[in-house]
């Protein structure tokens, strides 16, 4: 019988920098005897973004947001079956609380422990986890997410009447909306920003509703309304306020939005998205993010 294909996991190294040292979180598993990071399978319909925050806060009780992407791992799994392992990996930014000294071992994970930096490759099992620390250790310094939106399916133009700034989503819009929590969920976003067109910020309300945020609404994002000034203070502004926010606008909009960041024009789908990590109004690092399905 053929191999089945490849187990789908997520993980995050989850740094922190205290007492001017970089500390690394590890787990340590009873089954295997080995220290490595918190990770684990997805879970039907998850996505790795979703379940990389959920297990680090499964497995350690530590809660995180996600920073800049790393390198995924490839490997076959320790039970004689012959498949392939495919772990996807971010910097994980650990949140509130994370002492993990009253941590309760348990069957999968017995031992939680920050480790710094310069210690754990020792302590680390695998030769492609003292990699992966090697991709995430300089990204300690704590950075900051822009999510760069585009809005979802949006009914068609030709069939509204009246003024475009109140056309909405469709049915597969209002879906993709809702999938979109978890993703913004994963990068702690908390400040939520939104052309004033209904399509956008119905883009953004499922999120707003379930973390209890206001959205605020900007004519200066608006397909209709939007000029190179109004596009440069709302990135300036976000930027300053260095916090995990969302940005969300319309195709149109979207040129200016990245080349204010310094970044070359890329198309966007629908739902999809261009997370910006930065530092001090520095990017860092770069990833994006596909549409959810509508269906």
């Amino acid at each position: 019988m053929a191999p089945r294909g490849p187990v789908l996991a997520a993980g995050a190294v989850t740094l922190r920098r205290r007492r001017g040292t970089s500390e690394v979180l590890l787990v340590h598993r009873p089954k295997y005897d080995d220290w490595s990071f918190p990770k684990g399978k997805l879970e039907l319909h998850e996505s790795p973004r979703t379940a990389a925050v959920r297990e680090v806060l499964e497995e350690t009780g530590v809660r995180v947001r996600l920073g800049p992407p790393l390198g995924s791992q490839a490997y076959l799994v320790e039970n004689g079956t012959g498949r392939l392992k495919h772990v996807h990996y971010w910097v994980g930014r650990a949140l509130g609380d994370h002492d993990v000294s009253s941590y309760t071992p348990n069957e999968e994970v017995d031992e939680v422990r920050w480790v710094t930096v310069e210690d754990a490759p020792g302590l680390l099992t695998y030769d492609y986890d003292r990699q992966t620390l090697a991709e995430a250790a300089p990204y300690a310094k704590r950075s900051v997410p822009l999510v760069v939106l585009r809005h979802a399916q949006a009914a068609a133009r030709s069939r509204h009447k009246g003024d475009d700034r109140r056309r909405g989503l469709t049915v597969a819009g209002g879906r993709q909306a809702e999938r979109l929590v978890p993703m913004l969920q994963a990068y702690g976003v908390t400040m939520v920003v939104s052309s004033s067109s209904d399509r956008c910020w119905r883009t953004v309300a499922p999120y707003a509703a379930a973390r209890d945020l206001g959205i605020e609404v900007t004519h200066g994002l608006c397909e209709e309304d939007a000029s190179a000034a109004t596009v440069v203070h709302e990135v300036a502004r976000l930027l300053e306020e260095r916090v995990p926010a969302v940005l969300c606008t319309h195709r149109p909009v979207l040129p200016m939005v990245l080349e204010t960041l310094g970044l070359e024009p890329t198309p966007v789908d629908p739902g999809a998205a261009i997370v910006v990590h930065h530092r001090h109004g520095r990017i860092v690092a770069i990833e994006r993010i596909e549409a959810p399905s509508g269906r």
